[in-house]
């Protein structure tokens, strides 16, 4: 999972495709970390924005995939600013596609 900037998703997206991941959910949600938001100016009065907006993108890939994405995640999603984004992996205990019943690699 990868939180990232909204305008790099095409990048992101480009970059997984170019190293065979076909597949990917994308989510607009809203957050800060150590930006802790930013201030607008709205009609003449400043306002405190606490919460940003960002993308989640999910991908479930094979063991042997997850570094080529996280490198590919990063490079492509990188501006070198703050508010970059974070990547998280963890494991799936189980896949099913439900089309078809396969299960596990298969189903990725």
């Amino acid at each position: 999972m990868a939180i990232i900037k909204p305008f790099k998703l095409e990048e992101v997206r480009d970059a997984l495709t170019g190293i065979g991941v076909h597949g990917l959910t994308v989510t607009e949600v809203k957050g800060y970390g150590r930006q802790k938001g930013h201030t607008e100016i709205y009609r003449g009065a400043e306002y405190a924005v606490s919460f940003l907006p960002k993308l989640k993108i999910e991908v479930a890939v094979a063991s042997d995939q997850v570094a080529k994405v996280i490198d590919a995640i990063t490079s492509s999603a990188k501006t070198g600013q703050i508010g970059d984004g974070k990547i998280f992996v963890y494991a799936i205990d189980q896949a099913v596609r439900i089309r078809t019943g396969e299960t596990d690699a298969d189903a990725l």
